[in-house]
C-alpha cells in the first residue's frame, strides 16, 4: 500500500477528515493521528491531551474536547460511557462489539460473542421489540497484576 495510503499518514487522514465533512485543520489532523497511532482503543479527552503535550503542541484542552465532539458528530469517533463517569472515545468501526471494563483500574477490553447477540435478539422479540442498536458493557475486576496491587 503506498504511503500516502496508510492509515496514518498525514494524507489519509485529512481524506477522512473531509470524506466527514470536517475542515483538515492541525488541530484535528494531530486528535486522529493520537487515535490511529495509539496502542490503546479507548481513550479520554484527558488521555489525548496528555499525548498532545508530549508531543508539544500547542492545542489545549478546550479544543481537545471541541475536536472530539465535532468527530462523533461526523462518525469518526464513537463516545462510551462507563461506570466511571467518564467519557472514553474510540475509531467508530463497522464491526459492532461489546465491553467489559475494570472498576479498579478502568481498563476496557472490546469482545464480541455471537450467543450473547443471538440472545439479545430473542429477548428483544420475546416482548415485542424490534432490537436497532444496543450497547453491553460488563463490569468487574481484571487479571492484570499491577491493577490487583492497587486493591489491596
Amino acid at each position: 500500500m503506498p504511503d500516502s495510503h496508510k492509515p496514518d499518514s498525514p494524507k489519509h487522514q485529512i481524506e477522512s477528515l473531509q470524506s466527514s465533512g470536517l475542515k483538515a485543520t492541525l488541530p484535528r489532523i494531530k486528535v486522529l493521528q493520537i487515535f490511529e497511532q495509539s496502542n490503546q482503543r479507548h481513550l479520554s479527552a484527558e488521555d489525548v491531551y496528555r499525548q498532545l503535550l508530549l508531543e508539544e503542541a500547542d492545542i489545549g484542552l478546550a479544543t481537545v474536547y471541541r475536536v472530539l465532539m465535532q468527530f462523533v458528530e461526523a462518525g469518526l469517533l464513537a463516545r462510551q460511557h462507563f461506570e466511571s463517569g467518564k467519557a472514553v472515545f474510540e475509531l467508530n468501526s463497522e464491526q459492532h462489539h461489546d465491553h467489559m471494563v475494570c472498576l479498579a483500574c478502568g481498563r476496557v477490553e472490546e469482545f464480541y460473542d455471537a450467543g450473547i447477540e443471538q440472545r439479545q435478539r430473542e429477548i428483544a422479540e420475546e416482548r415485542g421489540y424490534e432490537l436497532v442498536e444496543h450497547a453491553l458493557a460488563l463490569y468487574g475486576l481484571c487479571g492484570n497484576p499491577a491493577c490487583r496491587a492497587r486493591r489491596r
